[in-house]
């Protein structure tokens, strides 16, 4: 079966979506930029406009909040409660100081090659100021007092929300389902920087997706090429977030138990699941579990792919088999 395809940037990453509509691509992609444009208004942490700045700019008061950042924020805490904390959106403070404090385009500079990048065109270089890395306390997920009835939220003094371990995979899975609302039959993926939901029909043998550590790999690139029917894939790496402060390499998952970047044995994290928000928040979580990942994953009964800072990859669970997927 062809696919139709459109692909384009939005929320700072590469969004692509697939229909087995062709007829119906135009208004399926029509649907998805409604759905990001409401998404970035909403929980976006670089607008200065957007409503989850201005609910942390006012910590310590009630304010009533929109119906998706309502969900996007029920969703973030769902996500701590399901990891016994390991993704807290409480980490706003902790991950600023790190670093990320700008839209990633920005803040980026060329760093030295890891041991697993060599042989890529890496620029020795590096940019960037000085920041004293400390460990900062993340006041915890249980801090936050959200009513979905009355749709308002309050957080203590001094905290700051980022939805970021959350947020795109929620975005992916509401921009599946309202590009299936507007195809109105067959199937639909959509990819925001690799984390994928579906909605309908797959094409037969299912959807064909690359699981790389870098969403911006060619379909040609290295990674396995895995078959999924339906549900939601996604990817948590410390290898492309990453920026230098002070001769130090810095990346974007946050252990809360010390406010700094974590430091695991796995540097990227793949989990197919129901939805792609729950893969996200199960690849997230591993990564931050660091060595008790296999285990909890395994507890967890979800499909992974797990990759060590020196390459081992181990597989967990009934992970599609790279091997049976034809090329």
């Amino acid at each position: 079966m062809a696919l139709a395809v459109k692909s384009w940037k939005a929320l700072g990453t590469s969004v692509l979506v697939l229909s087995t509509r062709d007829d119906r691509l135009e208004a399926t992609t029509t649907a998805v930029r409604q759905v990001l444009e409401d998404v970035d208004a909403a929980y976006s942490r670089f607008r200065e406009d957007s409503e989850l700045t201005r609910v942390n700019a006012n910590a310590g008061r009630s304010i009533q909040i929109s119906p998706l950042l309502a969900t996007a924020i029920d969703a973030a805490l769902r996500a701590a409660r399901l990891t016994d904390g390991a993704v807290d959106p409480t980490i706003g403070h902790a991950i600023r100081v790190a670093g990320y404090d700008d839209d990633f385009s920005r803040i980026t500079g060329p760093h030295p090659a890891l041991p697993h990048e060599r042989g890529r065109e890496i620029d020795p270089g590096e940019r960037g100021r000085e920041i004293p890395l400390r460990a900062w306390h993340v006041p915890g997920w249980q801090a936050i007092r959200l009513d979905r009835r009355s749709r308002t939220i309050w957080l203590p003094q001094g905290v700051e929300l980022d939805l970021g371990s959350t947020g795109k995979a929620l975005a992916a899975d509401l921009a599946a389902t309202a590009a299936m609302a507007a195809a109105g039959d067959g199937g639909v993926l959509v990819s925001l920087g690799g984390d994928i939901g579906t909605a309908g029909a797959s094409p037969a043998g299912g959807w064909r997706i690359l699981v790389a550590e870098d969403s911006r790999v060619k379909p040609s690139g290295d990674g396995d090429v895995i078959c999924v029917p339906a549900g939601g894939v996604a990817t948590s790496s410390t290898t492309v977030r990453r920026w230098s402060r002070g001769g130090v390499i810095l990346h974007h998952i946050i252990d809360p138990q010390t406010g700094l970047p974590t430091t695991g044995p796995f540097r990227t994290v793949t989990v197919v699941a129901g939805t792609c928000l729950d893969a996200n928040i199960a690849s997230t979580a591993a990564i931050v579990r660091g060595e008790a990942a296999i285990d909890w994953l395994t507890s967890c009964r979800l499909p992974a792919r797990l990759v060590e800072n020196d390459g081992t990859i181990h597989y967990i669970g009934p992970w599609p088999d790279p091997s049976s997927v034809a090329a």
